[in-house]
């Protein structure tokens, strides 16, 4: 079995219950969104691109560290998921262009509900969040999802 498989496997073992699937549906890709928004706020030099925007340096290394840890694991789930992070970053770009200054306040908000459902998902569940065991499994839960909507189109990864 691949490492994938087994790190799906294992993250799967907490969240079995579907009120607590549901919730990390809409969580996680939130909270990936917030740690990458709060990471675009370091003060680093910037890098503009037409029709997209720009990313900071720090956000672009971010990325660069995130895709490789993806790389080790599947060659097609890094290609979704450095293209999802850029989308991402397009919509932090917006948001911190809306919001200036204050845009940590959004990232903050945003972060501190989703993982109080987060919460209340595993409190839901009986089990705690996986993370708690591995830290990589902050990084497993976003293509945790991804998994199940790469089985459902038939697209092997």
């Amino acid at each position: 079995m691949r490492k994938v498989d087994l790190l799906f496997a294992e993250y799967s073992k907490s969240h079995r219950n579907a009120t607590n699937k549901f919730i990390h549906w809409i969580c996680v890709p939130l909270i990936f969104w917030t740690i990458l928004g709060f990471v675009s706020l370091i003060p680093a030099p910037h890098l503009c691109i037409s029709y997209f925007g720009c990313i900071s340096v720090a956000s672009l290394i971010t990325v660069i560290l995130i895709t490789f840890f993806y790389l080790r694991l599947s060659l097609r789930i890094s290609i979704i998921m450095l293209f999802l992070m850029f989308l991402m970053e397009h919509f932090i770009y917006l948001t911190n262009i809306q919001f200036g200054k204050q845009s940590w306040v959004i990232y903050l908000i945003i972060f501190i509900i989703t993982w109080i459902f987060q919460l209340i998902g595993h409190k839901i569940e009986g089990q705690k969040p996986s993370f708690l065991k591995d830290l990589q499994f902050l990084l497993i839960g976003p293509i945790w999802l991804l998994g199940f909507i790469l089985k459902k189109t038939g697209i092997r990864y």
